[in-house]
């Protein structure tokens, strides 16, 4: 720590282990002259963004000298139609992390906590640590959430509560009579940040959703994004849906202009594309399959996914082999950091792409010398 650090920072923000990203596709080809790589890392739409999206934004450049509208009052308008919600239940962010900040800052402090499960979406600690919060970190349940402990973890100085349905990086899911059993024992000096990344890749009307509960619990807070199944990724935004209340105090806190004037647009008409929707939903369930498939023929494991990704399991450290695989142009996810040393996390892809990444995947096995587990 240099002495300017250690003098003037604050405790919480240095405590952070910073966020890694996929390695870009392009940082790839550099490194190993590689020109056909694919990215499997990031859990982006393979499809790219909607059609309508792409069309929207024609017209942008003849307003980028302006600032955006700071309120989102078209697209705010767009997602009250969509969901049946009110402008005021609405915040909107640049992409669903800065809502998990706006959150952390409202809500935490260096004299309060917060819960998570093990295996949870990074971004929860960081925010929480960065406020100087204390982590309380819950083990977790054949990979996904323990609500039960969870629930019995708060303390009295917890004041958020993280729960990913489903979850990233594990694509575990909580059933709608747990979540709703865990809602109902909450003490009412808890927030639950219940987080909605990936829901649009689950069809089943028995899925749970959280925005149907809203008006049960005002400490509830969904946040949804347009950088998954919407392929809006490069655009960052994302939104938070609670209690009027509490989105008044998020916006006390937002910065203005925070989202830009061509995500607002993107996304605005990305709602109305119903179809690109069902067709990311359809190769993601072919997608899916396959990849599982392949999964299990080379002898490995996976954990059951509700998400557009999978946790695969080598049963030995992953880090050599997500190694081995880029030297095939090939680009997936090792979750070490997420205290999952032996798990490659791979998006599903096009179909092209799923059995070039299993062919990848069986080479560096062969190039390492691993031995199948069935084996």
């Amino acid at each position: 720590m240099t002495d300017i650090v250690a003098r003037l920072a604050a405790p919480g923000p240095y405590s952070v282990n910073p966020y890694r990203p996929g390695k870009p596709v392009a940082e790839l080809e550099r490194e190993y002259g590689i020109h056909d790589a694919i990215k499997l890392a990031s859990n982006e739409n393979p499809l790219g963004a909607s059609p309508l999206a792409i069309a929207a934004l024609s017209n942008c450049s003849n307003h980028l000298a302006e600032y955006p509208d700071g309120s989102g009052y078209y697209l705010k308008n767009k997602l009250a139609e969509f969901y049946d919600l009110r402008h005021e239940q609405l915040v909107l962010g640049n992409g669903s992390n800065e809502v998990l900040e706006l959150i952390a800052s409202a809500f935490l402090t260096p004299a309060t906590s917060a819960v998570m499960s093990a295996h949870c979406f990074t971004v929860y600690p960081i925010v929480s640590r960065s406020a100087g919060a204390k982590i309380i970190e819950v083990p977790a349940q054949n990979w996904g959430h323990d609500l039960s402990a969870m629930a019995a973890a708060i303390r009295a100085d917890t004041r958020v509560v993280f729960v990913a349905n489903p979850n990233n990086p594990t694509g575990t899911s909580v059933s709608r009579s747990a979540l709703v059993a865990f809602l109902d024992q909450l003490p009412d000096h808890v927030v639950v940040v219940l987080d909605e990344a990936y829901i649009e890749y689950n069809d089943d009307a028995e899925f749970p959703d959280g925005l149907e509960w809203l008006p049960r619990y005002p400490n509830l807070i969904v946040l949804r994004t347009f950088s998954k199944i919407y392929g809006l990724a490069g655009l960052r935004i994302g939104f938070g849906v609670a209690d009027p209340q509490v989105i008044d105090l998020l916006n006390r806190i937002r910065q203005p202009f925070n989202v830009n004037s061509m995500a607002l647009i993107a996304a605005e008409a990305a709602l109305d594309d119903s179809g690109h929707l069902r067709q990311s939903q359809q190769i993601n369930q072919q997608g899916m399959a396959s990849l599982c498939a392949g999964v299990k023929r080379l002898g490995l494991d996976y954990i059951s996914s509700k998400a557009n990704f999978i946790a695969v399991d080598l049963y030995q450290p992953a880090l050599p082999v997500y190694k081995a695989m880029l030297r095939h142009g090939v680009i997936v996810r090792p979750i070490d950091n997420y205290q999952m040393p032996n798990h490659l996390r791979i998006t599903v892809g096009l179909e092209l792409q799923n059995q070039r990444c299993l062919q990848a995947l069986e080479a560096a096995l062969d190039e390492l010398g691993c031995v199948s587990h069935n084996d």
